[in-house]
């Protein structure tokens, strides 16, 4: 089911000041693709999960239209949309076993849709298999781990065969190694099942790593979309740079001068056919080569070890963080004891961004 959001907007009274209005989504415009998993991605605050509720009818839009397929939605309540949903929290009813929990949605159905206990019965299990529960059917919520309900979350959410399924910071109960692999298994259960699927995390790793196309998303606003590597690999502005990424890009006060880049004191890029002007340098971690030619200086700090790579910290008196962080491999030159780093610079890693705009250039 292809989902199109159409000037979509939400405003709040302000909580704080009277005959204030909030805007939580700004003019949204994207839409979604049959089949895909979509994540709207971004810092807390920034309207992601306030669109997930309108795309699912549990809040209305002050303007703007919700498409799914031909169909004009926005006025429908969430029962007449077919979606599904789960949340962060799980919201599974702790007096039932799992397969009750998987059931009760089929038991509200009416008319024509409605199911004998058996077909019911048959469903569950189907949805049980499909996220690898079936074995769990008598257990109550409490005698299961964090995953295992997760899973009965989302089977739930499945039982019913909806057309769009949404998911909203669903692994951030979870610890670290079972939001690995429950990440792999939603990805899984979305290829099976072909239901378009709609995302929120503030995780960008967990982003990138399951998602067709990611909506970067502040204040409202939609910055950027597209595939999760495109948008990394060319990102429109300053705040879409830093916030895709582990490590941070590394961000320095520059300007371009003469059609060179330069930091500091050092010219440490040509960067033909640009303007001159003054400049935000981001560098991503992976974009230094280190080698005792290298234009750019930096103070050693340390080198810390992580097996197939290496991580060299180091400081500069024009960077914006507490520290540069430079992957490089293993089998680099490393600076050992050195107090000074040199690097040579990958130009496709470099991004130059209008100082004070903070827009690509």
């Amino acid at each position: 089911m292809k989902v199109v959001l159409e000037n979509l907007t939400m405003k709040f009274k302000s909580p704080h000041v009277k005959g204030e209005e909030v805007t939580a989504v700004d003019h949204l415009n994207f839409e979604i693709p049959d089949g895909k998993l979509i994540c709207l991605l971004g810092p807390s605050g920034c309207g992601k999960s306030t669109t997930l509720n309108l795309i699912s009818g549990l809040e209305t839009p002050t303007e703007g239209k919700i498409w799914f397929g031909d169909q004009d939605v926005t006025r429908l309540p969430p029962e007449e949309r077919g979606v599904g949903l789960v949340f962060q929290n799980y919201a599974l009813y702790p007096h039932l076993t799992v397969e009750q929990n998987i059931i009760f949605p089929l038991q509200n159905l009416k008319g024509d849709r409605k199911m004998t206990k058996e077909a019911m019965h048959q469903k569950a299990v189907e949805a049980a298999k499909l996220v690898q529960i079936d074995g769990l059917m008598e257990r109550k919520p409490k005698e299961l781990s964090g995953g295992q309900q997760q899973r009965v979350a989302i089977a739930r959410a499945l039982v019913k065969i909806p057309r769009v399924l949404l998911l909203d910071e669903p692994l951030s109960n979870l610890d670290a190694r079972l939001r690995l692999q429950t990440r792999e298994e939603l990805r899984r259960i979305q290829r099976e099942t072909g239901v378009t699927t709609i995302f929120v995390t503030h995780d960008q790793e967990e982003a990138m790593s399951i998602s067709d196309q990611i909506v970067v998303m502040k204040a409202g606003k939609l910055h950027q979309a597209g595939k999760p590597q495109d948008v990394y690999d060319d990102p429109v502005n300053l705040f879409v740079a830093q916030f895709l990424g582990t490590p941070q890009i590394n961000v320095f006060e520059g300007k371009v001068e003469q059609e060179k880049l330069w930091i500091g004191e050092e010219a440490v890029l040509d960067v033909p056919g640009r303007k001159d002007r003054q400049v935000w340098v981001g560098i991503r971690p992976e974009g230094f080569i280190p080698g005792d030619d290298g234009p750019f200086t930096c103070r050693m700090d340390r080198i810390e070890m992580m097996g197939r790579d290496v991580s060299i910290i180091s400081s500069h008196p024009k960077m914006t963080g507490r520290c540069i962080r430079s992957i490089v491999s293993s089998d680099d030159h490393l600076p050992v004891g050195q107090e000074q780093v040199r690097f040579r610079l990958k130009p496709h890693k470099v991004f130059l961004f209008d100082r004070e705009s903070e827009e690509r250039v």
